[in-house]
């Protein structure tokens, strides 16, 4: 699975992140997925809008980032003048989301042509469609907020979208329900996500994505759902793939339990580039440098040792 992937020139919430909106940007995607191919691999690609995760500074013009209400995101955003504030969004109009959906869409049709094997939607982590859904973020008082079927709409629009553009069995989606990055927050998570899940799992898509909650989120307080996997993997009739916290052992006990399908790696293949070696020979773990995450340069990103 990529990185998060932008899917229109105002989506991103990292600078220089990837992106997928242009043919040039297909066609340099396409010598990725003929490299993963050849290597008798699978990819997918990770559609992302940061939505009010962002800066005025990754924002074409200079204009605000969008969002479903003006709330900013809580803390800092790692820009090319340093660390700073998120910016305040605007709240997107009515007009703007159909126009919104459409790029899910094109995007999607844009992975396929590039050679990827399917496409994953971010609904996770506080970005967009995780803040349409959360009343935290979501304080809109039209047809995308208020109760859950409303603030629901704009993800189930842009799943829909996606299979539309491709076919249900090649577009997952990543959720995170215990997940408290950037300030987001629900009142009622187990009616949000449940009502969430169980319409995903209606639509007979690839897989569902659940993240753990991190330790981040431990050291905030109390929970309302701890286990988000025991929590929510029941209501997804299809492949679940698990994330966050998890280590070799712990992964191959939730996939002998029948409780998910696969395990996904995403700290942990950062600081060992050459994880499966790892896990295959019982070897130590490098430690992941949290300082250089989302930066520029090779400083952790290509500097890991191996164990070769």
């Amino acid at each position: 699975m990529t990185e998060c992937t932008a899917i229109t020139p105002d989506s991103a919430s990292i600078i220089r992140a990837p992106s997928l909106y242009s043919d040039e940007q297909v066609a340099g995607w396409r010598q990725v997925t003929d490299a993963f191919h050849a290597a008798g691999g699978s990819i997918f690609c990770h559609l992302w809008h940061g939505g009010r995760c962002s800066h005025v500074s990754l924002q074409p013009g200079a204009s605000a980032p969008v969002a479903p209400s003006p709330i900013a995101a809580e803390g800092l955003i790692f820009t090319l003048e340093g660390r700073v504030a998120y910016s305040l969004p605007r709240a997107i109009e009515i007009r703007e989301i159909d126009a919104l959906v459409a790029a899910f869409a094109a995007a999607t049709r844009r992975a396929c042509s590039a050679g990827f094997d399917g496409v994953k939607l971010h609904a996770a982590f506080g970005y967009l469609p995780d803040q349409f859904l959360q009343d935290g973020s979501n304080h809109r008082t039209n047809g995308y907020g208020g109760p859950i079927v409303n603030r629901a709409r704009f993800l189930f629009e842009v799943v829909d979208a996606m299979i539309d553009a491709w076919d249900a069995r090649r577009v997952g989606v990543k959720i995170s329900p215990a997940n408290t990055s950037y300030g987001i927050s629900d009142s009622d998570p187990l009616a949000t996500f449940g009502h969430a899940i169980r319409g995903l799992s209606v639509r007979g898509i690839g897989y569902l994505h659940l993240m753990e909650p991190g330790q981040a989120d431990f050291d905030k307080g109390p929970l309302a759902v701890p286990n988000v996997i025991d929590t929510f993997g029941p209501m997804f009739e299809g492949p679940i793939i698990g994330n966050c916290r998890f280590d070799r052992g712990r992964a191959n006990a939730a996939i002998a339990a029948g409780k998910v399908a696969m395990v996904s790696f995403g700290r942990l293949f950062v600081a060992n580039p050459d994880l499966p070696a790892r896990f295959a020979q019982g070897a130590a773990m490098n430690p992941p440098d949290y300082a250089t995450f989302y930066g520029e340069g090779p400083k952790g990103y290509i500097d890991y040792p191996t164990l070769s």
